[in-house]
């Protein structure tokens, strides 16, 4: 997919991926991570989540990235917040107290970006990716955390042949293909329900490190 798809979605407000509110299994879940106060955590392709907001009220370090420049400026908009335009070796974004937004494309993204890292929370980022992208960005993510983070994963899994993506359907069998021979992966939750017209199963899933920093 081209980055130009994800700025038409955002400049026409065709975001029915985006999830208004903060993720119930989020704030479920989380604690299972076992992720300590003050531990900076990494939101890859966060849109204007309200996530973000509700990891860093958790004592966590945020830093998120996003392709969309207008989806980062709603965000600070519609929170009240003020950010401090700033500029990266490939990246522009916004500087806050304690937390960190990155516009530009996730694969530029390097080991030095996310130092200081120490979780991972993906709710909308592997499901956006079409299958050619994400064995790609299993690998990146090894690249710029070496896999020795742990990781709140949440997924979807639907026929993909009666509904278009994204978000696309990512089955288990695909997640522990992409990232089971560095991570321990658990289901933590799964949960079957119609989502426009079609039976969709969500599944949260707490990757942890086989050789942990």
């Amino acid at each position: 997919m081209k980055a130009d798809f994800w700025h038409r979605k955002w400049a026409r407000d065709e975001i029915g991926f985006h999830q208004p509110g903060v993720n119930a299994l989020l704030k479920t879940y989380w604690p299972m991570l076992g992720v300590a106060q003050g531990a900076a955590v990494l939101v890859p392709l966060c849109g204007k989540s309200q996530d973000m907001v509700w990891l860093h009220a958790a004592g966590h370090p945020v830093l998120g990235v996003e392709l969309s420049e207008k989806a980062l400026a709603d965000f600070l908009t519609e929170n009240g917040l003020n950010g401090r335009p700033a500029q990266h070796d490939r990246f522009c974004g916004y500087e806050l107290e304690d937390m960190t937004l990155f516009c530009g494309d996730f694969f530029h993204l390097s080991a030095d970006d996310c130092k200081g890292v120490q979780a991972v929370y993906d709710r909308a980022a592997l499901v956006a990716l079409p299958s050619e992208m994400r064995r790609r960005y299993a690998e990146h993510m090894t690249v710029i955390l070496g896999a020795t983070v742990p990781m709140l994963l949440i997924g979807l899994e639907y026929d993909q042949t009666l509904k278009a993506g994204p978000p696309f359907s990512v089955p288990e069998r695909e997640i522990r293909d992409l990232f089971g021979n560095r991570y321990q992966i658990e289901v933590l939750h799964s949960e079957t329900f119609e989502r426009k017209g079609v039976s969709t199963t969500e599944t949260v899933y707490r990757l942890t490190p086989l050789n942990p920093a």
